[in-house]
């Protein structure tokens, strides 16, 4: 019989990239996942800690696999491991605890993995895969704890990556999510030494990417506002109908005195100007972000200015996140904490902005031209629902359609958080 294994992943992109990374090597010699109801040999726990909640549910998740699994050995990687090993080393059934994702190849090697695979060829039994071309942050940002906790900063070849890329789109994947941890410095560190007419760019692995053949198309995650250059947007415009015309760049704060103390690089005015010319160069872009509410010291002044930039930008999306004090981090020691009553009730309210930029945008994609990939039936397979290029859920009959395509679609209504085709 195969040896069982199961995983658990927390957190980011570049985690679910890890964690399949690990499992496709594990499967190479033989490992096959554990179904419903029947014991792991192996668990591997991909852990987050880029918030409070994000320990707590990595440690809820190793005991209940403990629980569940009460003979399987249990292998912790990702950041809370990282950066609380000998915590997470004591709890049940841990058999190893991986510090530095750099060490991966020598995990899968400890376990008898000779080929080390670079990248990876499926994405679970998902319809989109995520793509890892960077690690680390050379930034320090006084809220987040993440550069403490991952290696340094590293780009992957762009060869690499488009052999990747390749395989994935070979194997039927439609949609390649470019994630990092920095994905906007990505190739950075690689240029430092080099004259610049020889720097290696994101603009331009993502034109190498778009240029490969095949019906799929390209999505950017997270990113800087500052690192959306003019470049990156001409390729965006260039290859309009392999690359998704979204970009997720974080505001974090409207309000210039508080990004000073969040020690971010730029203010509202500079954010804002680059978000109104990628407004102009790309025709209706999804514009989505993240927003902390509630960070030390921030006045209801502060608050009002987030919302106001929120409201200029009109954004389809926001990710909320009340303010969460990471040990080690400046704003830890900061004074002027909120009470959870505060920060509860402006995020309900920045939610109520966001609602109100979504139907806006959404009412402008009505009757346009967009591409859909299909990735869950509804109504008894009678309807599918996907997400379109501009990151809108949308919801049309399924007709002769299956899941994985890219169907074309011309959205009707707009219903709340979803588009109807």
């Amino acid at each position: 019989m195969s040896a069982r294994l199961k995983t658990v992943t927390l957190g980011c992109k570049v985690n679910q990239y890890e964690t399949e990374f690990v499992r496709e090597g594990l499967e190479s010699i033989g490992y096959e996942s554990a179904s419903d109801g029947h014991p792991a040999d192996v668990c591997v726990v991909n852990t987050c800690t880029v918030t409070n909640e994000g320990d707590s549910k990595s440690r809820q998740a190793i005991r209940r696999l403990a629980r569940e699994n009460p003979e399987s050995r249990i292998i912790v990687m990702g950041c809370y491991a990282t950066r609380e090993p000998e915590r997470v080393a004591a709890l049940p059934n841990v058999a190893e605890v991986v510090t530095d994702k750099r060490e991966l190849p020598d995990l899968l090697g400890r376990f008898g993995v000779v080929d080390i695979p670079t990248g990876i060829s499926q994405f679970g039994h998902r319809h989109r895969a995520y793509v890892k071309v960077q690690d680390g942050c050379m930034l320090r940002c006084s809220y987040c704890i993440i550069p403490y906790v991952r290696p340094k900063q590293s780009s992957r070849p762009i060869p690499e990556i488009v052999d990747e890329t390749q395989r994935l789109i070979d194997n039927g994947y439609r949609e390649i999510v470019l994630t990092g941890i920095h994905l906007g410095h990505y190739g950075v560190e690689q240029n430092w030494k080099k004259p610049k007419s020889e720097w290696t760019r994101l603009s331009d692995l993502v034109r190498k990417l778009a240029e490969l053949p095949g019906n799929f198309r390209i999505r950017l995650s997270s990113i800087e506002a500052t690192e959306v250059t003019r470049e990156l947007i001409g390729v965006m415009g260039e290859f309009s109908a392999k690359v998704c015309p979204h970009l997720h760049v974080c505001l974090q704060s409207g309000s210039d005195a508080v990004l000073r103390r969040m020690k971010r690089r730029w203010g509202r005015r500079l954010f804002v100007d680059r978000c109104e010319m990628i407004r102009k160069a790309l025709d209706k872009p999804a514009l989505t972000t993240d927003v902390i509410v509630g960070f030390p010291g921030e006045t209801e002044e502060d608050f009002a200015q987030s919302c106001e930039v929120v409201r200029t930008v009109g954004f389809s999306k926001i990710h909320i996140f009340p303010f969460s004090a990471r040990r080690g981090t400046p704003a830890a020691e900061m004074s002027g904490a909120l009470s959870k009553q505060v920060k509860s009730e402006r995020s309900r309210r920045l939610a109520e902005v966001e609602s109100d930029c979504r139907r806006a945008y959404y009412n402008e994609l009505i009757g346009q031209e967009l591409q859909v990939l299909l990735e869950a039936e509804e109504g008894g397979g009678k309807l599918s629902r996907g997400t379109s290029c501009r990151y809108a859920s949308v919801v049309l009959p399924t007709k002769n359609l299956n899941l994985g395509d890219l169907a074309v679609i011309r959205p009707r209504q707009a219903d709340g958080d979803t588009l109807l085709a």
